[in-house]
């Protein structure tokens, strides 16, 4: 098989299963008080310094445009998940932080999430999480 041939193969096997996988968890928000685009931000809030991150490191982790996120977060300051407020250190961007209700509702929904992710990929030995980690951080650029 030519190189080439061999990437379009690994290509379209790198694809279909993240499609397929991701068909599985989005299950997990079926139901639940939180869209998946909401948890994701929320990911990224969390994760941050006293549970706040800047607008575009949040917009850097989504995979869907700035406007986009601005108005998703906008709704979520509505719902009462975050709140919203100018950054100190840069006059035209913003801080996102968790309220005690997103933060509590973000929770309930990663442990089912991460028990999810965590059973699917137990198909994958240790030593294959560790490869295909570096393998997809360096088709990022990253590694």
């Amino acid at each position: 098989m030519s190189d080439r041939r061999l990437a379009v193969d690994a290509w379209e096997s790198l694809f279909r299963a993240q499609h397929e996988i991701f068909d599985e968890v989005k299950r997990d928000f079926a139901g639940s008080d939180l869209l998946q685009a909401e948890y994701d931000v929320l990911l990224t809030v969390v994760r941050g310094p006293e549970q706040t991150a800047r607008l575009r490191d949040i917009t850097a982790n989504m995979l869907i445009s700035q406007p986009s996120v601005s108005r998703l977060v906008d709704k979520m300051v509505a719902r009462g998940l975050v709140t919203k407020c100018s950054d100190p250190d840069d006059g035209r961007g913003a801080l996102i932080s968790a309220t005690e209700h997103g933060a509590r509702t973000f929770r309930a929904v990663a442990v089912q999430h991460g028990k999810r992710i965590a059973d699917r990929m137990a198909v994958l030995s240790a030593d294959e999480l560790a490869a295909l980690h570096a393998l997809t951080e360096k088709l990022r650029g990253r590694g």
